[in-house]
């Protein structure tokens, strides 16, 4: 039978599909195969050996492999794998040898031709499946009509009708071995008188029905050997899709991961940082005439600088190997709004609306990074001495904040989304949870930021 896959050729060949090295000379291999020691090159990955060919350098290694047809089935290489050529041969010879040496010359160098001519073609099985069959199934008949019924003389045959309906020829393949089967009995029985044949080499009815169900049964196993195949193929390719799929959501993991972190800096350092800002000019304005608070004004950068820093870690904190230990800062949320408020560095009015409960971790971090960067863009952009109120309500399945100040008039208050990244990453932050996000100046003075963002049902207390 033929061994076709994973083959290795021995000492004496040629090329070695798929991953093949060159070695010592061995026939084709026709996947995965490897060369023996010699003079024929290696294809796919192959490097070149000891022999003479190449490593079939320069060819676009993006296709898969082995080749495949468009309906899936495995394609043959241009040759196929000499095991099947040495079995043959060695049934032939050594099963058959010995009657065709006996026969008078010179029919029996005609019977050697014959008997070899179907081994020898099955070296091209690969290429040309269906014209293998054809000389390997008429050189088994013209063999036949020379001496008695042996099975050992058809095993060229068997292996070529297995290889082409493994090969997806099995429309082409089964008639031709009929048409070949229906002419071994016409010759072998209704046309034996007429052609001279000898009684001895007429085959028995039960000869006739073996030979029969022996054929059917090589169309049967090359059938499903192809149906094997297809399904490995098509496993291989479920599983790569698998992989890639998983590849693809890593990065988009690590994308948004990389975005929140993004976020969290920027919400941290800004808001900190203006704070250190606006204190270290206050320090310096009073230095001079008023040291205590300027002292004051020093602890608060101080403050602030700590806080920042213990943020900072804490949103870093996703980067931590696992072994080590887990951040001693809260996490952020609602429940230090209190402390977000006293160190905004301008006056701060807190209203709470409906009864506090705990809210989703994502959620109520985002409320607490909204109610920064508000204030964060209060500081930045109002006159000295604006007040702040900040407004929480929880409603059934929703939290409304909103973030209000008292300064500058409408036309001279920045907006956020053409001066800076503050308004347009808030907005996202909400949209990132399905909630909303609006900002905008107020009619008669000072600017307002409110939002909304779900909580589910499921969280009410």
């Amino acid at each position: 039978m033929p061994g076709s896959d994973r083959g290795r050729a021995g000492h004496g060949g040629d090329a070695g599909f798929d991953r093949g090295r060159p070695g010592h000379g061995g026939e084709a291999d026709s996947d995965r195969g490897r060369a023996g020691h010699g003079g024929g090159s290696g294809f796919g990955r192959g490097a070149a050996g000891r022999g003479r060919g190449p490593g079939w350098a320069g060819t676009d290694r993006s296709r898969s492999w082995p080749p495949r047809r468009a309906d899936g089935s495995p394609r043959q290489g241009r040759h196929a794998w000499p095991g099947a050529v040495v079995a043959a041969l060695s049934f032939h010879a050594f099963g058959s040898g010995a009657e065709a040496s006996a026969l008078a010359h010179p029919t029996d160098i005609i019977a050697w031709v014959l008997l070899l001519a179907g081994p020898l073609a099955l070296a091209w099985r690969g290429r040309a499946p269906i014209a293998v069959l054809i000389v390997s199934g008429a050189a088994t008949i013209g063999f036949a009509t020379l001496v008695e019924p042996a099975w050992t003389y058809a095993v060229a045959v068997v292996i070529a009708l297995f290889t082409a309906v493994k090969a997806g020829r099995r429309a082409v393949a089964v008639p031709i071995a009929i048409a070949g089967y229906l002419a071994y009995l016409a010759v072998m029985w209704f046309f034996a008188d007429a052609l001279g044949l000898p009684a001895a080499v007429r085959p028995e009815v039960r000869d006739s029905v073996l030979t029969a169900v022996g054929l059917a049964m090589t169309v049967f196993v090359g059938n499903a050997a192809r149906a094997r195949s297809a399904y490995l193929a098509e496993m291989s390719k479920a599983k790569a899709e698998r992989a890639r799929a998983k590849e693809e959501q890593e990065r988009r993991q690590a994308s948004d991961e990389r975005l929140r972190i993004a976020r969290e800096l920027h919400d941290v350092l800004g808001h900190h940082l203006s704070l250190i800002n606006v204190q270290a000019g206050v320090g310096l304005h009073l230095m001079d005439n008023r040291p205590e608070q300027a002292r004051e004004a020093l602890a608060a950068i101080k403050t602030a600088s700590a806080e920042a820093l213990r943020e900072v870690r804490a949103v870093l904190g996703v980067l931590r190997p696992e072994e080590e230990a887990a951040p001693r800062q809260p996490a952020l949320g609602l429940d230090r709004l209190t402390d977000l408020t006293a160190d905004a560095g301008l006056p701060v009015t807190t209203e709470t609306v409906g009864q506090r409960r705990d809210l989703p971790a994502e959620v109520d971090r985002a409320a607490y990074r909204i109610v920064q960067e508000a204030l964060t863009n209060i500081r930045r952009h109002a006159d000295t001495g604006v007040a702040a109120t900040v407004s929480v309500t929880y409603a059934e399945t929703e939290l409304h904040l909103s973030v209000q100040n008292d300064g500058l008039p409408a036309e001279d208050e920045p907006d956020g989304d053409d001066n800076g990244s503050g308004i347009a990453g808030m907005r996202a932050r909400a949209a990132s949870l399905g909630g909303t996000l609006e900002a905008g100046p107020l009619p008669g003075g000072g600017y307002l930021v409110s939002a909304v963002l779900p909580t589910g049902a499921g969280e009410n207390t």
